[in-house]
């Protein structure tokens, strides 16, 4: 991967999306895609699309969620301490004691989520769980008046983790769900832009994943694509205490190349394509097995109108949904060069009709 694209990572990275305010993350993305394309727009629900060879056949959408969990403030009290709620599926035992930066009256207010510490707590109450009503942000305000000059009720905020480089090409940070989908989808179309497709390509920034798949289901309406392909993140199985999840989700490997996800969420003829052109590229690659509709993107995707051929291909992580989620570069650069690969295999001919 080159410098420009590992820029544009660690750019994306940095921001701050909780669902419903992605705007400093699509506008990163958007500015980006505007180095090769010129057919960029946002809607009013707040994706972000950057298109292809606009007219070409088949019409392939693209798809990575810019949105991170979060919190919001719901009440400021007379303290000037901060009751708040969750923006997605946080476990509470990771919140408490965790940075914060809050999109409020300033870009970035700072905060620290509390709780009483483990020397006041009775011991019938060190092995309870902390419940996310028992945590509160401080940001350092003496009373309500300070603190409501800073932040108001309905701000949002999320995780203040920076992103950190490790061995092996790795990176740890907050939120590479799916901000690393969102940086595969427009690194898949970079390529694209230089390839010359026959198809359509529209890659999209979608928003609001982690509260419902909303954004996935309003840009497919607008795109109308014939074919889809989501990238998000999996479950890597690699790691102390997971030995018992590989029976569910196999083994999956940092480093080991991306996720191509089988299942009824997903269009046989173009798992079999994905499948087939990683052999041929000789592109390093998992296969993941789900019985169900997926939970990401390619749900909404698939069901979009009249129907979709959709895939999914995802990049292994590592501490889902927490400060450190980890990721291998590796796996989404190859992800990227994949989807590049097979979206060049498409022509108006292409029929994704499953054979009976």
């Amino acid at each position: 991967m080159d410098k420009v694209s590992v820029a544009f990572f660690e750019k994306l990275m940095a921001t701050i999306s909780p669902s419903g305010f992605e705007g400093e993350a699509s506008k990163v993305w958007a500015d980006e895609a505007r180095t090769f394309t010129k057919d960029v727009w946002r809607d009013q629900h707040g994706n972000t699309f950057a298109r292809i060879n606009k007219g070409g056949a088949p019409r392939v959408m693209l798809a990575g969620h810019v949105d991170e969990i979060g919190v919001q403030v719901t009440q400021i009290d007379d303290k000037g301490f901060i009751n708040f709620a969750p923006i997605g599926g946080w476990d509470p035992q990771i919140l408490q004691g965790q940075r914060v930066f809050i999109l409020g009256q300033h870009p970035r207010v700072p905060g620290v989520i509390g709780k009483k510490p483990i020397h006041l707590l009775k011991p019938d109450e060190r092995d309870k769980a902390t419940k996310l009503e028992d945590l509160w942000i401080d940001i350092g305000a003496k009373d309500r008046k300070e603190a409501e000059a800073l932040v108001s009720v309905g701000d949002p905020g999320a995780i203040a983790a920076d992103l950190v480089a490790l061995p092996n090409n790795r990176y740890i940070a907050k939120a590479t769900d799916d901000k690393a989908g969102a940086f595969v989808v427009l690194e898949a179309a970079r390529r694209l832009a230089k390839l010359n497709p026959e198809a359509e390509v529209v890659a999209v920034a979608t928003v609001q994943e982690e509260i419902g798949l909303r954004g996935a289901t309003t840009s497919a309406y607008t795109v109308k694509p014939d074919v889809g392909i989501a990238v998000d993140v999996t479950f890597a199985t690699d790691f102390p205490s997971m030995d018992a999840d590989k029976k569910r989700f196999g083994d999956i490997r940092l480093g080991k190349g991306p996720v191509i996800t089988r299942g009824p969420n997903i269009n046989h003829v173009l798992f079999e394509l994905l499948k087939s052109t990683a052999i041929k590229k000789k592109i390093h690659h998992q296969i993941m097995a789900e019985p169900r509709g997926t939970g990401t993107d390619a749900n909404e995707i698939q069901l979009s109108r009249s129907g979709v051929a959709t895939a999914l291909i995802s990049v292994p992580n590592r501490y889902m949904h927490s400060p450190v989620e980890m990721i291998c570069l590796d796996d989404a650069d190859l992800a990227a060069q994949l989807i590049a690969h097979t979206v060049m295999s498409l022509d108006q001919k292409s029929d994704f009709t499953a054979p009976l």
